[in-house]
């Protein structure tokens, strides 16, 4: 890591809980001075590390009371930023933790930029960049996948992979540097084939790190699922009852549903935003013609669609409506089966492909579900919830750089059209890039970048 910037020397302090009305507030002091700060407003003191303790802050001009907290100390090394550390847990509201910030700013105290906690865990050797970005995962997670896939990273699962990966390509440069050594002992134990294989190897590994973000992107974002068919098919039922709620309006008229509704749910471990559309249909009447265009687009983006008729004749048509509008995969589903005997359809779909539910009964709403998620899996993989898995763009350019790198050796040393000392340098470079991947190397820019999106007081 480089040395520290200007401001890094600061004792900082934060609100780290959301401002507003609520039982309690955390506010958060780190930094040299931490303790010599807390020591002009809180009493008593010192404190008991580690322990919470009843105490009193008061404003240290006119002693008056600001404050009853609950408070505990850190001494760094051991505290989350590393450095010693003040946690103050406030009675909530606007007022109380505004003042308690207000006379530890006065008291020497600067406040904190976004993310700059974190910041100084890395810089301190707390966490890599790999597990400080699983903590911004983690806060802006909106499924109890991203909740558990993130878990996983901040407990360093991803960073030990990244870290065996990159000692293996030292061991494949060590390889190389044996080659280039001792190039007459062709045919020791340490031959071209061995290096090969070794590189091949990790090659396959940083591969498989990179299948994972397809579907870590869906899982961040959530996989958009679109229910669309003929108008007055059960769609808004369908979606009423995946949900468990009344979300959309359901009558007889054709043509109810006008603008595209969207919920969130979960199917087993994928995450879906599910959307309920205006009928596809050809009309005149201006607004419902507006919300079919809604209806198209939301096609256009979706990741899974759910094409629905009621007519077991008509399904078939309806599927090949819905399949020359998108490009994600189609899950045929019957609606009002409860209501209509199953007769084989045609054209695009076959019987067997076409799933029956009933919002009424809710028979085959499971089905449904799985049938997507299966669709889901086949397109995206399915969702590493507990093994090493890539969550942003940054992982993976960094990911994608280093298998490219390995992929270019590989050519030029089965090819035999480069010196070992000139091929090594793609060795060097896919280690670099694993370096910067976890913050081995200086990354000043890197960090500037990662924590202008984490919170004020994280």
């Amino acid at each position: 890591m480089s040395g520290p910037l200007p401001g890094e020397e600061d004792t900082i302090v934060a609100l780290s809980t959301v401002p507003g009305r609520s039982a309690l507030a955390v506010v958060r002091l780190s930094g040299p001075a931490a303790f010599s700060i807390a020591a002009r407003v809180v009493s008593p003191w010192p404190l008991e590390p580690r322990v919470a303790s009843l105490c009193r802050v008061h404003d240290p001009s006119d002693r008056s009371l600001i404050d009853q907290p609950v408070v505990a100390v850190f001494h760094g090394p051991r505290s989350y930023t590393g450095e010693d550390t003040v946690e103050l847990t406030t009675h909530g509201g606007h007022a109380v933790p505004e003042a308690v910030m207000r006379v530890l700013l006065q008291a020497g105290a600067r406040e904190a930029e976004p993310g700059e906690f974190t910041r100084r865990a890395v810089l301190n050797g707390k966490l890599d960049l790999v597990q400080a970005e699983a903590i911004g995962d983690l806060i802006d997670a909106s499924s109890d996948s991203m909740r558990r896939m993130v878990l996983h990273q901040l407990d360093g699962g991803l960073s030990r992979q990244i870290d065996e990966l990159r000692n293996r390509l030292l061991n494949v440069e060590a390889l190389l540097a044996y080659e280039i050594d001792f190039p007459e002992e062709d045919h020791g134990p340490l031959n071209r084939g061995r290096i090969a294989e070794a590189a091949t190897e990790v090659e396959a590994s940083l591969q498989q790190l990179l299948d994972t973000a397809p579907a870590t992107e869906l899982v961040r974002e959530g996989a958009i699922v679109v229910i669309a068919g003929r108008p007055n098919v059960g769609k808004s039922s369908l979606f009423n009852a995946i949900l468990g709620e009344m979300r959309a309006i359901v009558t007889d008229i054709p043509g109810t549903t006008r603008d595209a509704i969207e919920a969130r749910v979960q199917f087993e471990d994928w995450p879906v935003r599910m959307v309920d559309t205006a009928g596809l249909r050809h009309t005149d009447e201006v607004v419902e013609r507006l919300g079919i265009e809604v209806s198209e687009r939301y096609l256009v983006n979706a990741h899974a669609v759910i094409a629905c008729d009621d007519d077991p004749v008509l399904i078939s048509q309806t599927v090949e409506t819905v399949r020359a509008l998108t490009q994600a995969p189609v899950v045929s589903v019957l609606t009002k089966s409860d209501q209509l005997p199953i007769r084989a359809g045609s054209g695009g779909a076959s019987s067997s492909d076409i799933l029956r539910a009933s919002a009424r009964t809710r028979m085959g709403l499971q089905a449904v579900a799985s049938r997507v998620r299966d669709v889901l899996n086949e397109r995206y993989g399915t969702v590493p919830i507990s093994r090493p898995a890539l969550t942003r763009t940054r992982q993976r350019l960094a990911v994608q750089r280093a298998r490219d790198e390995l992929a270019e050796f590989q050519a030029h040393w089965r090819w035999d059209d480069l010196p070992a000392s000139i091929a090594a340098v793609h060795i060097r470079s896919a280690a670099g890039a694993l370096d910067e991947l976890i913050g081995v190397v200086d990354v000043d820019d890197v960090l500037g970048r990662l924590f202008s999106t984490f919170c004020i007081g994280k």
